[in-house]
């Protein structure tokens, strides 16, 4: 009998099981390197077999194969069909990549913001960082439900906790913007180092205004431009509000010093800590 069909062949001892449960584990381990030396034809290969057996995070990750054509032509509707049963069976990824089609009304799935939020929700509770991320700013945007800075805050703190950077960019602006909250500009300030220093633009671009405002950190020109060059070399389009006045505050060697900071390797000089300066 062949592998797949000894995991699947169900029954057996609990012993047994133990053995199943941990072929089952190997398999998916495999499947997951083979798609990390972008070899998604092996994957889904591996991961067929074991969703149509009804393993959750399997179905997950081949609905994830459809809905971005690795390893199999890009099938939107099939995409939804794997998420969905992914999410049905508790699956935190499916949960989020089901949501994240029905929050764009993509594959067959209708365009539902309230229906994203629930998976979104379930997805959060499940611990998916990035779940918990989207939930916060669903929340904090009223999209799909009231508005609830307070509840939006937690979720991104639990997101925080998990490293992601846009939600310690969201802590950020609760903070300074008072949202259910008393304003507290060095908490601001701090949130958005931590972002900045992890290559997140906007946060870079908040922690720039800040330095030249003086806004919860010590006045800091120089140190304002570094990180504005970062977030307008990011892309982001806060930059353009403070790069002007900040330029106009410094010398040319200044700005060309700055400029060249900025553009090194990020993490061989991260100017003006919040923590630290204290």
């Amino acid at each position: 009998m062949s592998w797949f069909g000894r995991i699947f062949r169900g029954g057996g001892s609990e012993t047994d099981q133990e053995q199943e449960d941990g072929d089952i584990e190997a398999l998916l381990a495999s499947a997951a390197k083979a798609a990390g030396r972008g070899d998604y034809e092996m994957a889904v290969a591996m991961w067929r077999p074991l969703a149509e057996g009804g393993v959750p995070r399997a179905q997950s990750n081949l609905g994830a194969c459809y809905a971005d054509g690795l390893g199999v032509e890009r099938d939107l509707y099939e995409a939804v069909d794997w998420f969905r049963r992914a999410a049905e069976a508790g699956d935190a990824l499916g949960q989020r990549n089901l949501a994240a089609l029905c929050f764009k009304g993509e594959g067959g799935a209708a365009q539902d913001d309230v229906a994203a939020f629930e998976l979104y929700r379930l997805a959060a509770e499940g611990g998916d960082a990035a779940a918990q991320d989207m939930l916060s700013w669903m929340l904090l945007e009223g999209q799909g439900v009231e508005a609830d800075p307070v509840e939006s805050r937690r979720w991104a703190l639990a997101a925080a906790e998990q490293e992601v950077a846009t939600s310690m960019t969201r802590l950020g602006l609760i903070a300074h913007d008072a949202l259910g909250m008393e304003r507290d500009p060095e908490e601001a300030a701090r949130w958005w180092y931590e972002a900045a220093r992890r290559g997140e633009p906007d946060a870079q671009a908040m922690l720039g205004g800040a330095l030249h405002l003086g806004s919860g950190v010590e006045r800091d020109d120089r140190a304002a431009l570094v990180w504005l060059t970062r977030a307008d070399d990011g892309g982001s389009p806060l930059a353009a509000t403070f790069l002007d006045a900040v330029r106009g505050a410094l010398s040319g060697e200044e700005i060309a010093a700055a400029e060249a900071v900025a553009r090194q390797q990020q993490g061989a000089e991260e100017p003006s800590d919040p923590e630290r300066e204290g």
